[in-house]
């Protein structure tokens, strides 16, 4: 994700980095050289009446609007939903690593709040690998025992597998008598929560917007971008390849937002940061067990300028 410091008003207009404009350069180009041919091709157009009244164009362009404008809110909401997830990851992980070090009776012995704190660090790790279809054996070997990494290398569903252990923990722990029934009560509510989080999550990168839906989209905006040079030719001279690419720059760059915003888990330039956060996240589990926090890494999907 690109964060960025608003620029002013005239250094905005020239931004790059962020913008959707780079993967949309090679369809304004044959946008624009289609429209110089259609100028270039003017008196056989009007010589057989093939071009059209301007005015389809403007009431046709309202309704598409509309229409691109509902996508993007669409598509919006899916990100904002992921967003609200992962800060509720955020809390609840660190509501149950300061249970595990104030409520567990250890005699300060923090070796059992520490594991517990790992297998959380770990679950926010698997759950952003699983979201991404990435491979988390580097993430899950520096916090896991070798015994139960095996067992996880087996399973799809990881974060969910580190969720029942995370859930043993605190079983065992109230066997032990280390915590009360009030205590393991407390626990399990915040456990719940994790799973609610992990379902959001799947629903989420599971259930796309209905690819039919996306296909009407896209050919109703090409087809509209590449006959506007047919209207607007007899007016408009040789103009109208400036004119054309700019109006097609609109519509064709808010159906490429809406596409890279509906899969908010992905490393698009502008999808959720997961590696910041999960980072983010691990660094202030082990504050609250005073250990010192990770150096931040650079990443390609995070800029902060």
């Amino acid at each position: 994700m690109i964060i960025k410091k608003k620029e002013n008003w005239f250094k905005m207009l020239f931004e790059w980095k962020g913008s959707v404009l780079p993967q949309l350069l090679p369809r304004l180009l044959l946008l624009f050289l289609f429209s110089f041919l259609i100028v270039y091709s003017k008196s056989f157009l009007l010589e057989y009446n093939l071009h059209i009244n301007p005015a389809i164009f403007t009431l046709f362009g309202i309704a598409l609007a509309i229409f691109l404008g509902f996508r993007n809110n669409v598509s919006y909401d899916r990100f904002w939903k992921g967003r609200k997830l992962w800060g509720a990851l955020l809390n609840d992980t660190r509501s149950l690593a300061r249970q595990s070090i104030t409520l567990l009776n250890t005699k300060g012995d923090k070796s059992e709040s520490q594991n517990f704190i790992n297998l959380l660090i770990a679950f926010v790790y698997a759950l952003k690998h699983q979201l991404r279809n990435t491979d988390s054996a580097e993430d899950l070997n520096r916090l896991l025992p070798s015994d139960f990494k095996e067992q996880l290398d087996e399973v799809h569903f990881k974060p969910i597998i580190i969720l029942r252990e995370l859930g043993l923990w605190v079983k065992k722990a109230k066997e032990e008598g280390k915590i009360d029934s009030m205590a393991q009560l407390a626990f399990e509510e915040n456990l719940n929560k994790l799973s609610d989080i992990v379902g959001g999550c799947e629903r989420i990168a599971s259930t796309p917007i209905p690819y039919t839906y996306s296909v009407l989209l896209h050919r109703t905006v090409y087809i509209y971008c590449f006959i506007l040079p047919f209207g607007f030719v007899e007016t408009l001279g040789w103009i109208t390849p400036f004119v054309i690419v700019f109006i097609a720059y609109t519509f064709v760059a808010l159906e490429a937002i809406a596409d890279e915003l509906e899969e908010p888990f992905g490393v698009q330039p502008n999808d959720l940061p997961l590696d910041a956060m999960s980072l983010m996240i691990e660094n202030t589990l082990l504050e609250l067990n005073d250990q010192k926090t990770i150096e931040k890494k650079t990443s390609k999907e995070y800029y902060i300028t």
